[in-house]
């Protein structure tokens, strides 16, 4: 998708305290969203969304930026209104992230996430570019570049879906280097974004690497390094993702 031209998204939202790790986390809001986008196959087309996102979090990890033992639930959901070119679009968004921490040995931590998304309602192309599903990228499937993942148009750029598939799982290594600041980190990605609302395994990706880890007073460094199992035409070969905590 070629960049997107935006006009400003007021919004008013209410949530909770997110400074300090709790249990339970939520919020609500409203959007009222004009934007212009387009894709390398479309032409500019204007949308005025007007969305409710609501969050519910619950947190029974033992760290916010670390996790090493317990696990974290969370649910998205956003009822949107869309209007474009005449056409008016109802829709539901939900978005499931679940993830899991154990200990395996006073030195590995075995982490394990999954992250489910639905559209319900309309067509894909009723739906806003910046609106969909995209997967790929240090955050997601790591070996892909930023949303490559997924399906592409006739000049190999990502268009988005109704549904998204993800998996990931690691094993997080204390090395003993640097009085057990450095940490080595071996990774599984899998992801897959579909046209129909249902999330689905057809057309996963798979990506794989080994990430490092230095911890500081404030959460550990990360540095993951990932390639493409089963890439397509166009992917890169290798992927660098630099970040501030945990990858999940």
């Amino acid at each position: 998708m070629t960049p997107t031209r935006c006009r400003p998204r007021p919004a008013l939202e209410k949530q909770s305290t997110l400074i300090f790790q709790k249990p339970w986390t939520y919020s609500f809001g409203i959007q009222l969203i004009g934007t212009q986008e387009t894709t390398s196959t479309t032409p500019r087309t204007t949308y005025f969304i007007a969305a409710l996102p609501l969050r519910g979090a619950y947190d029974a990890s033992d760290n916010l930026l670390d996790p090493t033992k317990g696990w974290r639930l969370s649910l998205r959901v956003s009822p949107e209104l869309s209007t474009t070119d005449g056409t008016k679009s109802s829709y539901v968004k939900t978005q499931i992230d679940a993830s899991v921490y154990q200990h395996i040995s006073s030195r590995v931590i075995l982490a394990a996430r999954t992250r489910l998304g639905a559209i319900v309602g309309t067509q894909v192309d009723n739906i806003a570019p910046s609106r969909r599903f995209y997967a790929g990228g240090g955050a997601s499937v790591r070996g892909y570049s930023y949303q490559r993942v997924g399906p592409l148009d006739a000049t190999g750029e990502p268009t988005g879906g109704r549904s998204l598939t993800e998996f990931s799982l690691e094993a997080r290594v204390k090395t003993g280097l640097f009085g057990g600041a450095v940490g080595l980190v071996p990774f599984v990605d899998a992801g897959t974004v579909g046209t129909n609302a249902t999330p689905t395994l057809s057309g996963m990706r798979l990506g794989a690497g080994l990430g490092l880890r230095y911890q500081t007073n404030f959460g550990p460094i990360r540095i993951d390094v990932g390639t493409p199992i089963n890439p397509r035409p166009g992917d890169s070969r290798l992927g660098v993702y630099i970040a501030l905590g945990q990858a999940f």
